[in-house]
């Protein structure tokens, strides 16, 4: 888990987020399996005859309310605030959100990404509050001409249920009462799948299999795959529909070969937008590369001018390549440290994710100084310390996008949770991105003694598909 953030924030979520926006219910508890609508998008003049009854009775409420605060507006500013904690552990409160910067019930829902694009959604869209990832592995007899039709018949699925519309004849109506909600469906090629469709030829070197570490404990039956799949969306319904409709559309093609669930903080669940929080309780991370810096697109997209050995084969030009990890967060143990050492296990506050070279005044963005000392000479961020072994000054230059999920699978026997992270990121190479920063994680991470790599997958991920195509066309039909 290295420390660069998750993709900003929505930029609308300055206003979705503001104290009084609603947010969403979460996800629910992750499932974690191995082998195995009609959608009403909001309407404002909908909303404007459902809300006149509302408010009507709203003001009522509230002339007869202490203070003229109707109970039905207090519940709706809780809903959308949640309980707020102060950063720097100050007491628990309901934060007062003023009615006239009330976000309508429908913003969420009617969020839509683009599915034609230069690159993928999904990659840098910013991050949803339920996931999905699912493998798949062709069945024997499929070849090139059933993956060209199951990446069709996946793609117009896809663009359908980004646009809020139904996934086709089969819709099962789950998403039918919601908008888009922030939708994205990503699709990607796994080692296997060139062999499987005689496209050896087309295999990028960068899809080489990733080198064994020592913290891999990796179950084989949960890694890899033929074909991958990430969802990603605001709403649980929305997100299981959208993973419903993909599985039924692989139909004899292919076949589950694992699959697994997550969540991030809801939008609108903060009082303003702030970088998550992972299940250790900690700010996961700060220096994500930013599409607004000028080497973004070098670092996370494979050039436009692919073709070439040093760029990889032309049908990748502007895809990235994806690590997905499960990495299992050993809970029982790291609640067992201090707050002090915890921090220093990361190398940041846990109350704010300010580096502990900062002083009081430091905030998450303050810059590390990795060689500040205190009294008696010791540093005072480790030599150890998650954030300063995961820093891109620290590794030539090492940088990938990270996007993860937390996940959790329930309980063992004895009581032991199975949770942590469902890690993604996104990169140009994986050798110059994921690999180098892995093996000097491996080479002496405090933070490793308190997690486990426990499966691994890397796919290629193509470049966005044109009006008219299908992701994958210019490998398939090239």
């Amino acid at each position: 888990m290295a420390d660069q953030s998750i993709p900003e924030t929505r930029s609308s979520e300055a206003t979705r987020a503001t104290p009084g926006g609603p947010g969403l219910p979460a996800c629910g508890n992750s499932g974690d399996s191995g082998s195995s609508g009609n959608f009403s998008s909001s309407k404002n003049a909908k909303n404007r005859r459902k809300s006149t009854n509302a408010e009507d009775a709203e003001a009522a409420e509230a002339a007869a309310a202490p203070g003229g605060i109707s109970r039905r507006r207090l519940l709706g500013t809780a809903g959308a605030t949640g309980l707020v904690l102060g950063a720097a552990g100050a007491t628990a409160g309901y934060a007062a959100a003023p009615s006239a910067a009330a976000t309508p019930l429908t913003s969420l829902g009617s969020e839509q990404a683009m599915f034609h694009g230069k690159h993928q959604p999904g990659i840098t869209t910013p991050i949803q509050a339920c996931g999905h990832l699912v493998a798949f592995d062709l069945a024997a007899g499929a070849g090139r001409k059933e993956a060209a039709a199951l990446l069709r018949r996946w793609s117009d699925t896809a663009r359908r249920l980004m646009a809020g519309e139904p996934a086709g004849t089969r819709d099962t109506d789950v998403a039918r009462d919601a908008g888009p909600s922030s939708l994205t469906v990503t699709f990607g090629f796994g080692h296997s799948f060139f062999g499987r469709t005689g496209l050896d030829e087309q295999r990028p070197v960068a899809l080489d299999p990733l080198p064994d570490f020592s913290s891999d404990h990796l179950d084989k039956n949960r890694s890899n795959g033929d074909l991958w799949v990430q969802i990603g969306a605001d709403d649980a319904l929305v997100a299981f529909h959208a993973l419903r409709a993909i599985q039924q559309d692989a139909g004899t093609a292919a076949r589950v070969r694992w699959q697994m669930n997550g969540f991030n903080r809801s939008p609108g669940a903060t009082d303003r937008p702030m970088t998550t929080r992972n299940l250790m309780g900690q700010v996961d991370g700060t220096r994500n590369p930013k599409p607004a810096e000028s080497d973004f697109d070098r670092r996370i997209f494979v050039p436009e001018s692919a073709g070439s050995p040093t760029t990889g084969p032309a049908w990748m030009a502007n895809g990235s390549y994806v690590v997905v990890r499960r990495i299992r967060m050993l809970l029982d143990d790291w609640e067992q440290l201090s707050l002090k050492a915890q921090e220093d296990v990361i190398g940041r506050r846990k109350s704010d994710g300010a580096p502990l070279s900062g002083g009081g005044e430091a905030t998450e963005t303050t810059e590390m100084d990795l060689e500040k000392t205190d009294g008696s000479g010791k540093l005072v961020v480790p030599i150890n310390a998650h954030a300063r072994i995961t820093r891109p000054d620290q590794n030539g230059g090492a940088a990938m996008l990270r996007r993860p999920f937390s996940y959790h699978d329930g309980f063992d026997a004895d009581g032991v949770p199975d949770a942590g992270l469902l890690f993604i990121c996104w990169q140009a190479d994986p050798l110059r991105g994921f690999v180098p920063v892995q093996r000097k994680l491996d080479r002496g991470d405090a933070l490793s003694q308190f997690i486990r790599h426990e499966s691994s997958g890397l796919f290629a991920v193509p470049g966005g598909a044109a009006e008219g195509e299908y992701v994958g066309q210019r490998l398939l039909e090239g």
